[in-house]
């Protein structure tokens, strides 16, 4: 066999060996979460104008695959305000049209879904469905108010619960009214443990209002509250409704943030007020890989802006605590 012949056997040799392949890349998926979302009052005016008050946030929304607000009114054209409310906060239709572009999903467990009743509620729902905004903590009845909204991306399952805590407690769904979702510690765990059970979802995350008004940090309620979920499976908790950011921690390895603040809100003059988080978290099927703080400072029409040189918080898996963002 001649020295060429040799060559061209090997060369066919390696060509038909098995290549090695890679490791299959680690499904991920990002969140961007934002806190109380007001489309009522000023906020209102300005869409109405045909400007988009949450337009400066656009781009640092799109970076995210699922972008998730808390709707801190109700939106409907139908029902009367709740007479012992001293604020009551209603928003037109239009503005449906500006949340979907910026969101896809809304938290419904807050103390204002209900400031118009039960009508003005359902009307809200079914706008919703037609917009294709997904909803969680609130619904057409208890069961379906405490059923986990599961959105999928990237491969990945992850489902989304909401719960008031804030009195009264006037407004909860019942098992043939239309409500929201209230906090009892024992349908919470459950939630939790069917959303993967049942609903199969890879990663759970519960999302909170909760808290005392204006305070900085977390109330002992609020950590009981937050561990106990974290225990029962969810792999992050976030939360808002004090009107002002508060503190961060990590239970177990996963992520606690007890307040996002204000996010498109008027009507407040302090400073704490006027500024908010945009969370963005990673994710795989291990859990929560990281996290950032994007600073919001909202203006006098209730519109966030982005504050680049004020530094947000960061955190990775492993580490105690957040740090200052480098």
């Amino acid at each position: 066999m001649t020295r060429a012949m040799l060559l061209s056997l090997v060369y066919a040799a390696l060509a038909c060996a098995p290549v090695a392949s890679a490791a299959p890349e680690e499904p991920k998926v990002s969140i961007a979460f934002v806190g109380d979302i007001l489309l009522a009052d000023t906020p209102g005016k300005v869409i109405k104008q045909g400007r988009d008050p949450l337009a400066r946030f656009g781009p640092l929304l799109k970076k995210a695959d699922i972008r998730v607000g808390n709707l801190e009114c109700v939106v409907a054209t139908k029902g009367r305000a709740e007479p012992d409310k001293p604020f009551t906060f209603r928003a037109h239709p239009r503005t449906l049209k500006v949340l979907k572009r910026h969101f896809d999903v809304v938290s419904l467990a807050n103390n204002h879904s209900g400031d118009f009743g039960p009508i003005a509620f359902s009307e809200m729902l079914d706008r919703l469905d037609r917009q294709g905004i997904g909803y969680f903590g609130g619904g057409k009845n208890l069961a379906h108010a405490h059923t986990p909204l599961v959105v999928e991306r990237n491969g990945l399952r992850v489902a989304f619960l909401g719960y008031n805590e804030f009195f009264p407690r006037s407004f909860e769904a019942d098992h043939d009214t239309p409500g929201i979702a209230w906090s009892e510690d024992e349908q919470v765990r459950l939630d939790i443990t069917q959303a993967r059970s049942q609903h199969k979802a890879d990663l759970v995350i519960p999302v909170m209002h909760w808290g005392q008004e204006h305070e900085p940090l977390a109330n002992s309620r609020q950590r009981h509250l937050a561990r106990l979920m974290i225990d029962a499976g969810a792999d992050a908790v976030v939360g808002g409704h004090p009107h002002v950011t508060q503190d961060t921690e990590t239970y177990r390895g996963k992520p606690i943030i007890y307040s996002l603040g204000n996010f498109l809100f008027d009507s407040f003059t302090a400073e704490e007020n006027n500024t908010g988080w945009l969370l963005h978290m990673e994710l795989t099927r291990k859990g929560v890989t990281s996290w950032r703080t994007h600073v919001a400072k909202i203006d006098k029409e209730g519109s966030p802006r982005p504050a680049p040189k004020i530094k947000g918080s960061c955190w990775r898996m492993g580490d105690e605590k957040a740090r200052v963002c480098e």
